[in-house]
């Protein structure tokens, strides 16, 4: 039986060389007339970048200030410093110039700034939902996170990384240039494709109705990024595999590879939540770092699934049973992860929890989630637990 589904993808896309030159006037072109740039680090500024994007929205005639200093696992108090500045300016559209934790944070300023009677974190700690959102525009430079077109934004506090999830915020743009991600440390670009991987492995590792389109889809990107991550990590700057790759992320993310199924799993993201939270990882290598454990404990309740990976993504051939077979599947992509630089445990990933640690992580899990999560297998606050420790052998 094939699912029914909604896909909204409302975001225009400018990809290809010198792509970031037409970002004013697509700013423009959205109804800004004084936008936020918001940014990261200093890369964005020594590559010339920012400047360049500056020079377009002069050029197009739109105001606009900025605001850099955004970090991996972008923090709420960047959010409420983005907002009172933007106040201050008459700030109408927020422009992201960085990856997906820039884009995260942009897309909680639009939030609040459109909803200025509330208090944003009440979105992530959903105690409310979201109403409106100003514009979003991206000019992406980590193909990792799929925020570019996603409905999601993850933002940490006080010991915790939460998510909201929206079609309100869908960027309203997303400039796309391959060329940017060419300078990209090459812990970073594996990190970005495990992120790639992941997101589209959340939706494919489901229980119920699916459709044959969406799953040829699903694994077809899962082959396309285990080729080009391989490419990358031999000839980072090539730019078809850095195009390649960057197309995915975006496609990962965006809903398409979900279409039909009966709902998302999405386990070993809230998994890894909670070490990003404690131990402030980066967000792939803690998804690399947990994948493994969580399939070898949920398999056997979805091994149709992970069968089908093994044979048509890892290009297992099949074996004496099922079983060994899905097994076989789940090794192998460990050994690509281990492959391109990323971690399979914690231990790899340089964390070291304890017994203690572990019961915190699981229950802080629980509660994100209102105490289960998964579709492979509906996972409760044991079961977290049980795969943490398995993580943590």
């Amino acid at each position: 039986m094939n699912g029914d589904f909604t896909l909204y993808t409302p975001t225009k896309v400018v990809f290809g060389h010198d792509a970031e030159a037409k970002t004013g006037a697509l700013v423009k072109a959205f109804g800004g007339t004084c936008a936020l740039i918001h940014y990261g680090g200093g890369s964005v500024v020594r590559s010339g970048l920012l400047d360049r994007v500056k020079a377009s929205l002069d050029e197009a005639g739109v105001r606009h200030v900025e605001l850099g200093g955004v970090v991996p696992n972008p923090r709420l108090e960047k959010v409420y410093e983005g907002v009172a500045l933007a106040k201050a300016n008459g700030v109408d559209f927020l422009l992201a110039v960085g990856g997906g934790s820039v884009i995260d944070s942009a897309k909680a300023i639009a939030y609040a700034l459109a909803e200025p009677e509330y208090d944003v974190k009440e979105l992530y700690e959903h105690t409310r939902a979201p109403k409106a959102c100003l514009p979003v525009g991206t000019v992406l430079t980590i193909a990792a996170s799929g925020s570019e077109m996603s409905d999601s934004s993850v933002i940490s506090y006080e010991d915790k990384k939460r998510g909201c999830n929206s079609d309100l915020c869908r960027p309203k743009f997303a400039v796309m240039n391959p060329a940017l991600t060419a300078t990209l440390p090459a812990y970073q670009t594996a990190a970005g494709c495990s992120d790639i991987l992941m997101h589209t492995m959340e939706r494919y590792f489901v229980q119920g109705p699916k459709l044959e389109l969406t799953d040829a889809i699903a694994e077809g990107l899962l082959r396309t990024v285990m080729r080009y991550a391989a490419v990358l990590r031999d000839d980072p700057e090539n730019y078809e595999a850095r195009a390649e790759i960057m197309w995915a992320g975006s496609l990962s993310h965006n809903g398409l590879t979900g279409c039909g199924n009966d709902g998302n799993d999405f386990a070993s993201h809230r998994l890894e939540h909670e070490l990003g939270a404690l131990y402030d990882v980066t967000h792939g290598a803690g998804l690399t770092a947990v994948w493994g454990s969580w399939a070898r404990y949920v398999y056997k309740n979805c091994l149709p699934r992970f069968v089908r990976f093994a044979t048509n993504v890892m290009g297992v051939a099949p074996q004496a049973s099922d079983e060994e077979t899905a097994l076989k599947g789940i090794a192998a992509m460990e050994d690509f992860f281990r492959s391109i630089g990323m971690p399979t445990n914690l231990r790899e990933l340089g964390v070291h929890p304890n017994e203690d640690d572990i019961l915190l992580l699981a229950h802080n899990c629980a509660v994100a989630t209102g105490g289960k999560v998964g579709s492979a297998m509906k996972l409760y606050e044991a079961d977290m637990a049980n795969i943490y420790r398995m993580a943590n052998a």
